[in-house]
């Protein structure tokens, strides 16, 4: 395993840890850690945020251009996670598993369409 890729797993995995406890703590009244929740969501989203620089700057590729298509994927992206996000949390708290599954599908099928989004479609 090159240098790059186990340093991307590392800080990878930290914030996505990070990211999902915090929306844990927000999702689940119970817990009563809504504003704590954001925080630690926040805190992983700027992780993987850093991951993605150190892992590109590591690897010796440029900095990402921000543009119009990357602008949409990002916001195709964050729609689907939504969504998808919304699906699990109908059936696992709310007890609403038809309408979960179904909001849950569509957003797996959203995040699906950012293959050909950014990759296009070749022969």
């Amino acid at each position: 395993m090159k240098k790059s890729n186990f340093v991307a797993l590392i800080l990878g995995t930290i914030g996505v840890v990070f990211f999902a406890l915090g929306m844990c703590m927000c999702m689940i009244e119970e817990w009563g850690m809504f504003n704590k929740g954001i925080v630690s969501g926040v805190i992983g989203l700027v992780v993987l945020l850093i991951t993605v620089i150190v892992w590109r700057r590591m690897e010796g590729k440029t900095p990402v251009h921000i543009n119009a298509k990357t602008i949409g994927s990002v916001l195709v992206g964050v729609f689907g996670a939504l969504l998808l996000g919304v699906g699990m949390c109908l059936c696992m708290v709310f007890d609403k598993l038809v309408l979960g599954v179904v909001i849950g599908l569509v957003g797996i099928v959203i995040l699906l369409m950012l293959i050909p989004l950014t990759k296009g479609i070749h022969d």
